[in-house]
């Protein structure tokens, strides 16, 4: 799945859980959804070529090297006797649950920890990984936001501080939509790991043939881009409201006609 499908995704997956952790207003799902549609991107920091290894230069490069030793040799240690002769390291390891879960972890417990500064800087490492793979119309957008929450609250960067147990939620959630994600792919995506699956702990799970699509090709392009771009605008607190108002105010003149 290419990087702007997995971004956004994330975001949907973002606006759909907010209200679910209490960020019921708009600038509070805003940024939670920004932060779950940044962490889409990063389970391919495993791979030198993707968004997230090349956003920091060579910072992410560095991470990206790393995360590809350390998947490389977890799969050495614990492959299964049927799983094939692999590196282990782009689709592996932080394409996994436990991964998410693990990561969302130390989130929380990181950013709970250190204050309201970490919270910002997962926040913008969010916000410009989503950025880079959506597009500049991202930052305008959370950026206002962000100001609206600042206004509405005098003591906004206090407030900050209180995020860290939705970033946590939000930084595993994005994780596991991108494994979702893969998952429909041909490659398949052992997001099961390390549940062990007709002799292969690191089993690729896919659906069947026909529910599969090629990365970047129409399947994606043209059908569920689009079909999540809506989906991106109608999540949007207060959206979905407004046009069934107006759709219920336009079906009831078009039946008084």
């Amino acid at each position: 799945m290419m990087g702007r499908t997995h971004a956004l995704t994330g975001w949907c997956a973002g606006l759909g859980l907010a209200p679910l952790v209490g960020a019921g207003t708009l600038h509070e799902a805003v940024v939670f959804a920004a932060v779950t549609a940044g962490f889409a991107l990063l389970p391919d920091l495993d791979h030198p070529g993707a968004t997230a290894s090349r956003l920091l230069g060579p910072l992410t490069r560095g991470l990206s090297w790393l995360l590809r030793r350390a998947s490389s040799g977890l799969y050495a240690l614990t492959k299964g006797p049927r799983d094939e002769n692999h590196t282990g390291t782009h689709r592996h390891m932080t394409h996994t649950v436990a991964f998410a879960a693990a990561l969302g972890g130390l989130t929380a417990l990181g950013t709970e920890s250190a204050g309201p500064y970490a919270v910002a800087a997962v926040v913008i490492f969010a916000l410009l990984l989503a950025e880079n793979a959506l597009g500049d119309w991202l930052l305008p957008v959370a950026g206002s936001a962000v100001v609206l929450w600042a206004v509405s609250s005098p003591a906004a960067f206090d407030d900050l501080a209180q995020l860290s147990g939705w970033l946590g939620i939000a930084v595993a959630t994005g994780c596991v939509v991108h494994c979702f994600g893969d998952a429909l792919t041909e490659s398949g995506c052992p997001f099961l790991w390390p549940v062990p699956i007709a002799g292969e702990t690191w089993y690729e799970l896919r659906p069947p043939a026909l529910l599969r699509f090629r990365t970047g090709k129409r399947a994606e392009s043209m059908l569920l881009f689009p079909a999540f771009s809506v989906l991106a605008v109608m999540l949007l607190p207060g959206v979905f409201d407004l046009v069934a108002e107006h759709v219920g105010g336009f079906v009831a003149t078009a039946m008084r006609d």
